[in-house]
């Protein structure tokens, strides 16, 4: 079937894995200290260490709660409270020009050129939505948050999981089968697909350098670049 919406992953999928690690991983983890200094008692800041403080054992100081965050991001752990913060943080970052985010080189004219075609494109990551949005802004390729239509994060529920796809397509309002899911993560792609999403392995050489086939695929399409992905 045709699809009308296309629903993207962003690490390892539009953009490299090597950035996330090796950029913005630890710019957030050497500003968390401070950030939680200065801006802990800021509402929108205070209900993400509570949650971790209350994951952790209850009451502990911001420091214990910093350092938590810290191995999180050691542990690349997807929980809902550090992406949370993390985009607080790298959102500095990207005001500053202390970076930009990286796409791959053929992604922007491949979203723009769907765009033009008239398919929707949706944007669902482990990252917070106010990272995500950054993430496309503050792009290497410009500004590029007017080609998506809407965003989802773990908020909706973990990418591993058939539910969290199920109101994700309940949330855009077109049947399932009409919408294919991006990734580089097969279990991702194996969720999606039980939720009754089109699907397309993305297995880019530079964040894996041995392809993957056959059984690895679990039967998902499997292309190299947004260049090979057919609708």
């Amino acid at each position: 079937m045709q699809p009308r919406v296309i629903l993207t992953d962003i690490e390892g999928t539009t953009s490299s894995i090597s950035f996330v690690k090796n950029v913005l991983f630890p710019y957030a983890r050497q500003a968390l200290p401070g950030f939680i200094a200065a801006h802990g008692e800021q509402p929108q800041v205070r209900r993400w260490l509570d949650a971790v403080a209350t994951e952790i054992g209850g009451a502990c100081q911001d420091s214990v709660v910093a350092e938590t965050l810290q191995g999180w991001i050691d542990q690349d752990r997807k929980h809902t409270a550090l992406k949370a913060l993390q985009g607080m943080i790298w959102e500095t970052g990207y005001r500053n020009g202390d970076y930009k985010a990286h796409f791959y080189p053929e992604v922007a004219a491949v979203l723009k050129g769907w765009h033009a075609a008239g398919l929707a494109l949706y944007v669902y990551s482990s990252g917070s939505v106010p990272a995500q949005k950054q993430f496309f802004g503050f792009s290497e390729a410009g500004d590029l948050t007017a080609l998506v239509s809407g965003w989802f994060d773990t908020e909706i529920g973990g990418k591993r999981e058939a539910d969290s796809y199920r109101r994700i397509v309940a949330a855009i309002g077109v049947p399932a089968a009409e919408i294919v899911f991006l990734s580089d993560v097969v279990e991702e792609l194996d969720a999606a697909r039980e939720a009754g999403l089109q699907t397309r392995l993305v297995d880019r050489l530079d964040d894996y350098p041995l392809p993957r086939s056959g059984e690895a695929t679990h039967g998902h399409d499997r292309v190299e670049n947004f260049q090979q992905i057919t609708l």
